[in-house]
């Protein structure tokens, strides 16, 4: 039996966490987007043959290396901070501060790992 809360949709829609739940949200798609990939490449093995392959170019094309590489290195990166915010409770007065400099490691190291596979994928 769930809990009753009277929030509709649109009043979810509207809450503005701004950092903390945009990486709150974003820790949970890539944790699903990273179960996805995972269950492609398995399905991809398992089944073999013309839909093995056409399973293996999915999960091999540049775009969705894209997209996986933003999931499983957000998911990362956010891991990391949850987790030295748990070891160290004392520094979530800074929870702000963490979600900022989260951003900033993860943005280069993003960046560069797109602009590798968008050279590669157009064959430089």
């Amino acid at each position: 039996m769930g809990l009753k809360r009277n929030v509709s949709l649109a009043t979810g829609l509207k809450y503005k966490g701004q950092g903390p739940m945009l990486t709150f949200v974003l820790h949970r798609i890539g944790g699903l987007g990273m179960a996805i990939f995972i269950t492609i490449h398995i399905l991809s093995t398992f089944l073999g043959g013309d839909v093995g392959k056409a399973l293996n170019n999915i999960y091999e094309n540049w775009a969705f290396q894209i997209v996986i590489f933003f999931f499983v290195l957000f998911h990362a990166i956010n891991g990391l901070r949850i987790t030295l915010l748990d070891l160290w409770p004392s520094l979530l007065s800074h929870l702000r501060e963490a979600v900022w400099v989260e951003w900033a490691v993860f943005l280069p190291i993003y960046g560069l790992a797109v602009f590798v596979i968008i050279t590669s994928a157009l064959g430089g």
